[in-house]
């Protein structure tokens, strides 16, 4: 029987099981005792937060990454992002990206008004006297090299908290950070 997991991906975890390299990193065995054989569906940045899909099921992870999945961010941005802002990323904006000059697609986008209760960063953000932040919520299908930081520098509100909150029917819910729940699908 292959086991799936719903976990809220703290800040400064890398998402996956194994580091290789010199420096000490943390990893997502250190937050639960997953199963033998767990994998990462997709990931999330070291500095990014939020919903990550683990499971034992190769054929399953393929099916999530290969579908044009739809992953919904909350990202609070430096300074309060204008109506404007939000209709440039709805249109896709254009990001470097592999050296070169990319358009995103045409996405979802909008002010959230109330501010979400993700509870506090592991480091914290800076605060309220270097000027105003606001959240905004949005919502693609395509997972470029850090797109969502990316698109909300392009349009003139750099990203300093990002948080996944959904993966196509999979909502983060109520989790912390840090907190695992074993789900019976990803439906």
């Amino acid at each position: 029987m292959h086991q799936h997991f719903i976990l809220f991906k703290p800040y400064g975890y890398l998402s996956q099981f194994i580091y290789e390299l010199k420096r000490k990193k943390k990893l997502l065995g250190e937050l639960h005792d997953f199963p033998e054989g767990t994998m990462a569906i997709g990931r999330l940045d070291e500095d990014s937060e939020g919903l990550l899909l683990l499971t034992t099921d190769g054929k399953i992870s393929e099916q999530i990454r290969s579908k044009k999945v739809d992953k919904e961010y909350y990202v609070q941005v430096d300074g309060v992002i204008t109506p404007e802002a939000i209709e440039q990323l709805q249109k896709g904006v254009e990001i470097g990206f592999d050296g070169g000059k990319y358009t995103t697609k045409p996405c979802s986008a909008f002010i959230v008004t109330e501010i979400p209760d993700f509870g506090p960063r592991a480091k914290k953000i800076r605060d309220e006297r270097h000027g105003p932040t606001s959240w905004a919520s949005i919502t693609v299908n395509e997972g470029k090299f850090r797109q969502v930081r990316k698109m909300t520098a392009a349009v003139g509100f750099p990203t300093l908290r990002l948080v996944r909150v959904r993966i196509g029917n999979v909502y983060l819910q109520n989790l912390k950070a840090g907190e695992v729940i074993e789900v019976s699908d990803f439906n």
